[in-house]
């Protein structure tokens, strides 16, 4: 069974409270990755209906500090699901009182989706892109997985057929 995008989509707020905060009175980025790792797993517990373990985090860099006292908001997506993995696009925003939202920071997480009695991986529901920009996500997931097996040594990079046509 497939399912569409916004099916897995999940938005998550936090108020950047002292115990959040740095030395500088900024969001720590170990407290930013694990609410990122949360709402993540939310939207592939969503796609998959059953549970979900982190696999792999794409790079993270933090281009904007995050206050004390402001409000930061997470949303979140399914792009697309392989055999028993999936990948999960969010991006962080944090808002002042007056309204503004600044971007502060993207990324793409890979999970596993496991049978909730044997622990095992399973076969995840196949995903369809409706937008433009999911489309794209979509398409571009494919190089993104063969950039992460490669990586961590899965794959020989002359196997990733998908990045052939970047270095030919």
């Amino acid at each position: 069974m497939s399912k569409k995008v916004k099916d897995s989509h999940t938005v998550m707020t936090q108020l950047i409270l002292p115990n959040d905060t740095n030395h500088l009175g900024n969001l720590m980025g170990g407290v930013m990755m694990r609410w990122m790792d949360i709402v993540c797993a939310l939207s592939g517990m969503r796609h998959c209906n059953g549970p979900v373990v982190t696999a792999a985090v794409d790079h993270i860099s933090f281009n904007e500090p995050i206050a004390l006292g402001s409000m930061i908001t997470l949303e979140c997506f399914v792009t697309r699901a392989f055999k028993t993995s999936l990948e999960v696009y969010v991006e962080v925003f944090s808002e002042s009182f007056s309204g503004v939202k600044t971007k502060c920071n993207e990324a793409f997480f890979t999970f596993v989706a496991l049978d909730e009695e044997t622990k095992k991986p399973v076969k995840v529901p196949a995903v369809i892109p409706e937008s433009e920009r999911e489309l794209q996500l979509y398409e571009s997931a494919l190089r993104r997985r063969e950039l992460r097996l490669i990586m961590s040594g899965r794959i020989d990079p002359k196997d990733a057929d998908s990045l052939k046509m970047l270095f030919s």
